[in-house]
């Protein structure tokens, strides 16, 4: 029951910096922009208003790109091994050609399998031959798994990038269930320019236009494709068609950079574009090698823009020309920044939650937060008189160090995270109860208050240890299996735990010690 001048001055440091993060929560952003200490509480999705979308990856799309993608690899083989076939092209869910000589299927397939795989210890195809010499190669359900991770993961990471560069504070982005991002926007009351940004997969190419007419079927030649253009349309009203070469010359996986700009010569929105060094040379050899021929720019199957190249372009930079607008040229420079996603994204649910439901909310739990303390204020005041009062002067440290560390974390406060500092006020003078009681019990015994102070906390510290950790290790799984507003529920009550014991123990004890010291009392006021 002996605190030194430096204990007691760390403890009220503590207490102090506690208060200084809080304050920050009640100024204006005015009055904090001169503030030194600028770290605030964001208010979540229930609380501020905003939008809550999930979307759904399209995980058959990611397949079918990695099996079209193998199609040069097979190609290129089966020229290596002089081999005949026919009907070579993805259908069903697989690779499948026919070949000349139906005895070859197994050996060929075996070779084709083997071309495909980058360990050769394992194979991300199977192959299926029949009597005739059809040969399929289908993804392993290994290597379908391992390829939807990695497409959840990577489209969690370029939607992060692409909220990020619109300026939304505090997105809460999260993977949900095997195939589905849960997107909350707080603050965003018309999402609309966003699911448009994020429903585009923003996959960029570069490629060659194909000379020759689009035919009357409208059918695709072997090796081109028919995209139709962006802006463009042609006599009929319909969108203009191109027929596009199949080769990709430059891929838009090589951008560094995008930005929206005005051209000089005619005063139109842009967007000037930079390659790394292997897209800057890759560019440079294409321009080179096809001075005088148009070059198709393709955007998510569609061609936005098709200049004839005029010169080499060597200097790893260029220009996207297509009738843009500022925000469309901004818009088409933040996807092109982001990166492509790796499958489309599909919007399976949508909800928008307004800014006056988040007030009253807020409302309604600062009163709930307020009644709360004085209720049990009052009620420590009554049951245990000055050792009470000491009680509740910790509940409001313990408030405002709750306060302070959110802020500190500038973590996300929803309305479970309001209930959850609710519960905590409740349950921070558990161990002012346990303690007291004790130190009653020991008085009635006979001890003097010295004696019954000391014995009363040490007997109490036990109970107060075992109820807290366990507490702590319940809201530690809690934060790991659950997913949002769940999550900040269980952080507020977590360094609710803990301060509530630094509080209790520390705090508490420090006050009724110095008050032993100062008047010495014959009997405790318990």
């Amino acid at each position: 029951m002996h605190y030194t001048r430096w204990q007691i001055a760390m403890i009220l440091t503590v207490c102090a910096i506690g208060i200084l993060f809080t304050l920050p929560n009640a100024l204006s952003p005015a009055e904090i922009a001169s503030w030194p200490l600028q770290r605030q509480i964001h208010l979540g999705l229930d609380l501020k208003g905003g939008t809550y979308l999930l979307m759904e990856v399209d995980l058959k799309s990611v397949e079918h790109d990695r099996l079209e993608s193998s199609l040069d690899t097979v190609r290129n083989k089966l020229r290596t091994l002089d081999v005949g076939y026919t009907n070579l092209e993805v259908r069903d869910d697989a690779i499948r050609l026919q070949l000349r000589d139906p005895g070859q299927a197994a050996e060929i397939g075996r070779q084709l399998r083997d071309a495909l795989s980058d360990d050769p210890n394992s194979s991300d195809y199977a192959v299926t031959t029949t009597p005739d010499g059809s040969i399929a190669l289908n993804l392993t359900e290994a290597s379908l798994r391992l390829r939807a991770t990695q497409a959840i993961d990577q489209s969690i990471e370029i939607v992060r990038r692409r909220i990020d560069e619109t300026g939304v504070i505090e997105p809460q982005i999260a993977r949900q269930g095997p195939d589905r991002i849960l997107i909350q926007l707080p603050g965003i009351q018309d999402p609309q320019r966003l699911k448009e940004l994020l429903g585009k997969t923003a996959k960029m190419t570069f490629r060659l236009l194909s000379p020759e007419p689009i035919p009357a079927n409208g059918r695709p030649l072997p090796g081109t494709d028919i995209f139709p253009a962006e802006n463009e349309t042609a006599l009929d009203g319909k969108p203009r068609l191109y027929l596009v070469r199949k080769r990709i010359e430059v891929d838009g996986a090589d951008l560094t950079d995008a930005r929206a700009g005005l051209n000089q010569q005619t005063g139109e929105w842009v967007v000037n574009f930079a390659f790394n060094g292997q897209g800057a040379r890759r560019f440079g050899q294409v321009t080179e090698q096809n001075v005088g021929k148009p070059f198709a720019i393709v955007l998510d199957n569609k061609v936005i823009s098709a200049p004839v190249i005029r010169e080499p372009i060597t200097g790893g930079r260029g220009q996207i020309s297509g009738r843009f607008t500022a925000a469309s040229a901004n818009d088409l420079a933040i996807l092109l920044r982001a990166g492509a996603l790796p499958a489309p994204l599909k919007i399976i649910e949508e909800r928008s939650v307004g800014p006056d439901l988040g007030a009253d909310s807020i409302r309604a739990g600062i009163y709930a937060c307020v009644i709360g303390m004085l209720l049990v204020m009052g009620f420590m005041v009554l049951a245990y008189g000055l050792f009470g009062g000491f009680a509740a002067l910790a509940l409001v440290i313990n408030l405002a160090l709750i306060l302070g560390a959110l802020s500190l974390l500038q973590a996300t406060l929803t309305l479970p995270g309001i209930v959850g500092i609710l519960l905590t006020i409740g349950m921070s003078v558990d161990a002012n109860v346990l303690i007291n009681e004790r130190i009653r019990e020991e008085t009635k015994k006979g001890r003097t208050p010295l004696g019954a102070m000391q014995v009363g906390f040490s007997r109490a510290m036990g109970t107060i240890l075992d109820a807290n950790l366990t507490t702590l290790i319940k809201m530690m799984i809690l934060f790991f299996v659950a997913t949002g507003p769940v999550q900040g529920f269980a952080v507020t009550i977590s360094i609710g735990i803990l301060t509530s014991m630094f509080t209790a123990i520390v705090f508490v004890r420090m006050l009724m010690a110095t008050w032993l010291r100062h008047t010495r009392p014959k009997m405790l006021p318990v």
